[in-house]
């Protein structure tokens, strides 16, 4: 009976060390992201309208950075350097709807119009030139693939090129510049002679590379060693990549993220390349009774997304983590009232610099 009750005593040790060591690593993870000074901008549904929203790396506050009633805010991506961020926004109902590319300081001043009829958009390197997809038709689809070529304006000068191969660019989204400026990584859909597939395209030539995986929205790690993605519907993976390569090849899986309830979209690097952030929620189709929504997936741009929140989770190589599972110190919910949350972008502000 003594010897028992040892063992019984030795378990109930063994789990409060466990409890306390797993408590201990939640604690690691959020104040490491406390300490870090990052930020992340998102779009959230707020007041019956888009906003975007700056939520700090560790969710302990969050502030709504536009706060404009009646203007559909979408889609935002800081710069590199933490200066500026552009973004999308919505004007007009249905097919007449024109969505727009802005630009803004990060502190969410001096806003301006790029362009009308833009899609996704993404920073090259240097901070100072925006890359984006054009709107295919002249009327509007919610579908993110809807895009004819790619163009790049430069804020400096106010100038705004097509890409050097255009022509058969066609169905792409959710564009990603490499940090060397060499390649631009995207999801092609219907187009290009292809079902559905990811592809490197040479950002200043005619290079194309299938990279041969499934899933979409690719992105790069800041440092250019890896390419995250949504491998599927449920789940996201890390791969190596030789970005200075001519003709860079993907090695195998390193890291991965699963949940096998809910969709989880919208992968993104912490600009330190150690943590990833992506949004999380039900399946669905939207809620088009609230203004400026439209029906579709509801990992698309501008559907109602209700019950999707953002989270984050340490990118550990050779590792896997599921969403939703015990031990919960694995990923931390940086928002938490399920107010369509998406597409999160990290940056450092300059004042924390």
């Amino acid at each position: 009976m003594k010897q028992i009750q040892k063992f019984a005593t030795a378990a109930i040790l063994h789990g409060v060390v466990l409890f306390q060591a797993i408590s201990l690593q939640a604690e690691t993870v959020r104040e490491e992201l406390a300490v870090s000074r990052f930020k992340l901008v998102h779009e959230a549904y707020a007041n019956n309208n888009w906003e975007l929203f700056v939520t700090a790396a560790n969710g302990k506050s969050s502030v709504n950075l536009t706060n404009t009633p009646n203007v559909n805010e979408l889609y935002p991506q800081a710069s590199p350097d933490g200066l500026r961020i552009c973004f999308l926004v919505d004007s007009g109902k249905g097919r007449a709807t024109v969505r727009s590319l802005w630009v803004m300081n990060s502190d969410g001043t001096g806003r301006k119009k790029v362009t009308d009829r833009a899609r996704q958009q993404c920073w090259a390197p240097d901070s100072q030139t925006i890359a984006f997809l054009p709107q295919e038709y002249p009327k509007f689809n919610v579908a993110d693939y809807y895009t004819k070529g790619i163009s790049f304006h430069h804020l400096p000068s106010g100038k705004t090129r097509e890409h050097v191969n255009t022509k058969p660019l066609h169905h792409l989204y959710n564009i990603s510049y490499a940090p060397n400026g060499k390649w631009i990584v995207a999801t092609v859909h219907a187009g290009m002679g292809h079902r559905h597939t990811n592809l490197l395209i040479e950002a200043n030539g005619s290079k194309i590379i299938d990279l041969g995986i499934d899933g979409c929205r690719p992105t790069f790690s800041p440092d250019g060693k890896y390419i995250a993605w949504g491998s599927g519907d449920h789940e996201l993976a890390v791969v190596p990549i030789d970005i200075d390569s001519d003709h860079p090849k993907l090695g195998k899986k390193v890291f991965q993220v699963f949940d096998r309830q809910n969709k989880i979209y919208h992968v993104d690097w912490s600009p330190d390349s150690r943590f990833l952030s992506f949004s999380r929620g039900p399946n669905g189709k939207g809620d088009i009774t609230k203004p400026g929504t439209y029906e579709a997936a509801c990992e698309m741009v501008g559907v109602h997304a209700n019950g999707w929140d953002i989270f984050a989770v340490q990118v550990a190589t050779g590792g896997s983590i599921t969403i939703g599972h015990k031990p919960v110190y694995e990923w931390i919910s940086l928002t938490r009232n399920g107010h369509s949350n998406k597409e999160s972008d990290w940056f450092l502000p300059p004042v924390a610099r």
